[in-house]
């Protein structure tokens, strides 16, 4: 036998023996079934790639501590925020008022499950869009007195980015402090120039988790998108700092989305998530309660948890806060999201409560930026079909709001789609939102979204072409590694 012949005789037995091993440790997770089949067909099929996938994409590194270093930022900064909103909540029978009685099991659970502080007397405000959004961005901004923390997965340079490093400079040179956190992959297209002009000018900016190409964790991501200014104002929601969430982007139309405008306790909530990954990325624990954690109070009366997830959580807490609000539902549930692979339990959860007289709607995009995940998503639209959940289309821009409205009862506005990439794999942020009124005038915002919107029918879905039929079974079988 030729040394040649030896080598590869060699290679084949390790890659044999390396495919064996992880293929086992992908059966000992004890993942879904179907999700585990997903996997060992790519080991087996694709050779040596189909580990580098798995290493990176399929690793559940939940509870793993691979985030020590930010868990020691959580166990700081939350168990004592924690505890004290627990003493709070326990002495002031607040769940037995009549406010919040018939959310008590919600609340109970993002307690428990995440450590979601419950803030009262907050004022929210609604913000439709690009034109209202960055606005009243900017505008608080350019109020800051103290400082300034952002925190957002895309940062794309243009105008709207543009504007936001002139104001950052400029604050700077008021003397005012300002963080800056960027995820490393979401702008992947940030130039060192943007980021080199901003750190000379005085801003703290860090990119969060930098790809490298040895790292197994490239698969988890920042998504969420927070700014906080002063302790006195804070946003949250689903845009991003780029032009197309303004001007829209050709032929798709406008970017359809969702952003908060909070005032209150909330305020702090958000401002602690901020700090805890700001710890995370350089190792900064900032300690100052009189200025990160005022608990300004405000004359409104909206109540509202502030919900936090990620692969450093116990639990996959917005899955199980959205389980929960669709599981409570007496008499609708209103759905807007522009990406829909939410996994079984989800899924027979939005089936159940339609099949038992709830008015179930889901808003989804005619077209989308991902046809991956576009395909994926049309692949769930007849069993909803069947169980009596109507899917409408929105036709008027590409809808990437991520709302959820309960009855009149319960709302959530925030980052998570509702995908196992944001159940399971992303840091997200929503905020759980207990006010009649609020609730009542997002879901008249989303009803126009409705309206502005196609209603399938199961009659014409039936009818649709082979072809598309072919494209959405194909992008099933990825749904679990989305």
């Amino acid at each position: 036998m030729q040394i040649d012949q030896i080598i590869i005789y060699l290679i084949a037995i390790v890659y044999i023996f390396t495919v064996i091993a992880v293929v086992y440790n992908v059966i000992m997770e004890n993942k879904n079934p179907i999700k585990t089949l997903a996997w060992i067909i790519i080991i087996i099929t694709i050779p040596i790639l189909g580990f580098i996938f798995y290493a990176n994409l399929g690793i559940n590194y939940r509870k793993r501590k691979m985030f020590s270093r930010k868990s020691i930022g959580d166990i700081k900064w939350l168990k004592y925020m924690n505890e004290k909103n627990r003493q709070f909540v326990k002495k002031s029978a607040l769940l037995d008022s009549k406010e919040l009685c018939d959310v008590k099991k919600l609340i109970t659970l993002l307690l428990n499950n995440s450590k979601a502080m419950l803030t009262l007397h907050n004022k929210v405000d609604i913000l439709n869009n690009g034109i209202e959004t960055f606005p009243a961005i900017f505008e608080s901004i350019k109020n800051a007195k103290k400082y300034i923390h952002i925190e957002y997965y895309i940062i794309e340079e243009g105008e709207l980015a543009n504007k936001l490093k002139k104001l950052l400079i400029e604050k700077v040179k008021n003397s005012v402090k300002v963080r800056f956190i960027y995820d490393d992959v979401g702008s992947w297209n940030l130039s060192k120039n943007y980021v080199r002009e901003l750190r000379e000018a005085g801003v703290s900016i860090y990119a969060f988790s930098p790809v490298k190409f040895w790292h197994f964790k490239n698969n988890y991501r920042n998504h969420r998108k927070i700014i906080v200014v002063d302790g006195d104002s804070a946003f949250v929601g689903g845009l991003n700092f780029a032009d197309r969430y303004l001007v829209g982007v050709p032929g798709l139309g406008i970017w359809r989305d969702i952003h908060l405008k909070v005032q209150g306790g909330a305020v702090t909530s958000l401002g602690i998530i901020f700090l805890i990954d700001w710890y995370f990325v350089c190792q900064e624990l900032l300690l100052d309660k009189q200025n990160y954690l005022p608990h300004r109070g405000n004359d409104s009366n909206v109540s509202i948890q502030t919900v936090a997830s990620g692969p450093d959580s116990d639990w996959a807490s917005i899955q199980q806060a959205y389980f929960s609000m669709i599981h409570m539902a007496k008499r609708n549930v209103y759905i807007s999201t522009p990406y829909f692979m939410p996994g079984e339990t989800t899924l027979n959860a939005l089936k159940t409560a339609a099949m038992s007289g709830v008015d179930v709607k889901i808003l989804l995009p005619k077209k989308s930026d991902s046809l991956l995940t576009y395909w994926c998503t049309r692949s769930y639209v007849a069993e909803l079909l069947e169980a009596g959940v109507k899917v409408h289309w929105y036709e008027k821009g590409f809808n990437h709001s991520k709302v959820i409205l309960i009855d009149d009862l319960v709302a959530s506005v925030g980052t998570a789609n509702m995908d196992i990439r944001s159940f399971e794999q992303n840091f997200e942020v929503n905020l759980i939102i207990y006010n009649n009124d609020f609730v009542k005038q997002l879901t008249c915002i989303i009803n126009d979204d409705f309206r502005d919107s196609r209603l399938e029918t199961e009659s014409s879905w039936i009818l649709r072409k082979r072809k598309a039929r072919i494209k959405e079974s194909l992008a099933r079988l990825f749904a679990p590694l989305l």
